[in-house]
């Protein structure tokens, strides 16, 4: 059996839920939560809140896919072009480690056109590979071209040379 990474669509805010259920079925799954802190008027507090609304990943098998829709909080797979949609490895890393290294990321959604292939040479991020889809002053667009979505963060322009294919 063959396991391969979806996106699966969940009911508004039950992205939590439905991790823990998968988790509970043992079906590995990731629900990238985002740390964010949050002002309320007589204090501030760090809270966790999923990355990309309504979205959990899960690891399985196509055989097993069926299984997943039938989790309570599950909609539907995420497709494309009528097929579940399978998400690289490298993408779910980059994510957690993109996670694990930034507070408070920001998403955007955008289809994402190829530029240039580029490699970060120093930072948090070193030795990463990617395409970039826009620069502004010193910020760069990281694509996430199987999701189309671009998760961004500053980095310095001379922390970047171009790779050539």
């Amino acid at each position: 059996m063959h396991e391969r990474w979806y996106a699966v669509y969940t009911k508004p805010r039950r992205e939590k839920k439905v991790a823990e259920i998968l988790s509970l079925q043992n079906i590995q799954n990731y629900c990238p939560l985002n740390r964010v802190v949050r002002q309320w008027s007589d204090r501030k507090k760090l809270v966790y809140i999923p990355l990309f609304t309504s979205y959990v990943f899960v690891r399985t098998s196509d055989k097993q896919l069926h299984e997943v829709k039938k989790i309570d909080g599950v909609i539907n797979l995420v497709t494309w072009l009528g097929k579940p949609a399978i998400i690289k490895d490298e993408e779910i890393s980059t994510i957690k480690q993109f996670l694990s290294e930034h507070t408070n990321v920001q998403l955007e959604k955008k289809k994402v056109a190829v530029d240039d292939y580029v490699k970060i040479t120093d930072g948090s991020l070193q030795d990463q590979e990617g395409n970039i889809v826009g620069v502004k002053n010193n910020l760069i667009l990281v694509s996430l071209p199987s999701l189309g979505y671009v998760m961004y963060v500053e980095v310095e322009r001379s922390r970047v040379e171009i790779v050539t294919k």
